[in-house]
């Protein structure tokens, strides 16, 4: 086992310290854009970023942050008026699960192709990120959002919730991540200079 130097350790601290203030300001500006009836979560970019050049902890604490956020920001405060509990298990899980698994998945392939391991993190955080929100939407919320969803027409909550209420964030913020993936290697291989 590798010991890592001061030097490595000190560039890890700043550029967390750096990307989990990137991350609070993403995610406040990111609340004022919204496609459907929440907010584009921007901050999926430096979530990725961080767990890729810092590790899967560290994609998890950005991820953490991001949910923090969100809970400070009033961004979730139609689900918070249904379930406090609820709305907090779940921002917090899916920010915390999308960092963690981008690190994870980072890790996993970047010994055999960089770019191949960039895109793959940038794949997966989004997919994990509204897959946990809309796990917590069934287990805490499935009532209201069923209300919501034939209020706007939908005769199937599930299709409501893929169609109506996450479907259009997510197809944005995974194609932000995966046009953004070349940016992201270029920094990592910037960092490791």
């Amino acid at each position: 086992m590798s010991t890592i130097s001061r030097k490595e350790k000190t560039k890890v601290l700043v550029l967390s310290a750096v990307l989990t203030a990137l991350v609070v300001v993403l995610q406040l500006l990111g609340s004022f854009i919204k496609l459907g009836p929440f907010s584009i979560s921007l901050v999926l970019i430096p979530i990725v970023l961080g767990a890729a050049t810092c590790g899967k902890g560290v994609g998890a604490w950005l991820g953490l942050t991001f949910g923090v956020t969100v809970l400070l920001s009033g961004d979730a405060a139609a689900f918070m008026s249904i379930s406090v509990i609820g709305t907090i298990v779940t921002v917090l899980a899916k920010g915390l699960l999308c960092g963690f698994a981008a690190g994870v998945t980072y890790r996993i392939f970047a010994k055999k192709n960089q770019y191949i391991a960039v895109l793959l993190a940038a794949f997966v955080c989004p997919v994990v990120n509204t897959g946990v929100f809309l796990l917590g939407c069934v287990c805490f919320f499935l009532k209201t959002i069923s209300e919501w969803g034939a209020a706007e027409g939908f005769s199937n909550v599930i299709g409501y919730m893929f169609l109506g209420l996450a479907g259009g964030n997510f197809l944005f913020e995974l194609a932000t991540n995966l046009i953004l993936s070349p940016t992201i290697l270029r920094v990592i291989n910037y960092k490791d200079k």
